[in-house]
């Protein structure tokens, strides 16, 4: 789900970007917070930093030990942040015994296991996939609507992790590249 988030950080500008002239030092305020907003990822709270939308106020600022200026900023951004229940869509890029990987926005480790693919059964081969009795298949590059069963955050990588299923009305293959 997106969301939409308002922010305060802190922007710390080096000497050499503090210009007189107040277009300059907005500009370097601003590429300064959308570097730091690319570099942070992710939180628990918040989920993945898509964008920043709009700045809203640049505080007083303060001068630091080695010349540089600590300000103060509010701005609004959007996060993406997936939510147990929830209905998506992924992409399907690995494909196992067990299961299949998918990415789905951002999240790159969104699990389906066999188990919950009901009806469906694995083809062994060059190209594995899981097929059902209709011929539906389940493979690499397809895309599937799921739902969530439970997501992970895992701190060290700065990630989430979901276990999805296809139990469900309207759940399952949407789209296939061979179509």
């Amino acid at each position: 789900m997106f969301l939409k988030v308002q922010l305060s950080w802190n922007v710390i500008i080096a000497p050499e970007n503090l210009q007189p002239q107040g277009l300059m030092l907005q500009r370097a305020i601003i590429i300064r917070l959308l570097s730091d907003f690319a570099m942070k990822k992710a939180t628990k709270d918040l989920g993945y930093f898509l964008a920043v939308t709009t700045l809203e106020k640049i505080g007083e600022g303060k001068v630091r030990q080695h010349g540089d200026v600590l300000l103060p900023v509010v701005f609004n951004a959007i996060t993406f942040k997936i939510f147990k229940g929830e209905i998506l869509e992924g992409v399907v890029h690995k494909v196992l015994k067990h299961g299949v990987f998918m990415r789905c926005g951002p999240i790159e480790n969104v699990y389906l296991s066999h188990l919950k693919m009901p009806d469906y059964e694995y083809v062994p081969g060059e190209n594995a996939c899981f097929m059902n009795d209709k011929l539906s298949k389940i493979g690499k590059d397809v895309i599937l609507r799921f739902s969530v069963i439970g997501t992970k955050w895992m701190e060290a990588d700065r990630d989430f992790q979901a276990l999805v299923s296809l139990e469900g009305d309207y759940l399952g293959p949407v789209s296939t590249p061979d179509i």
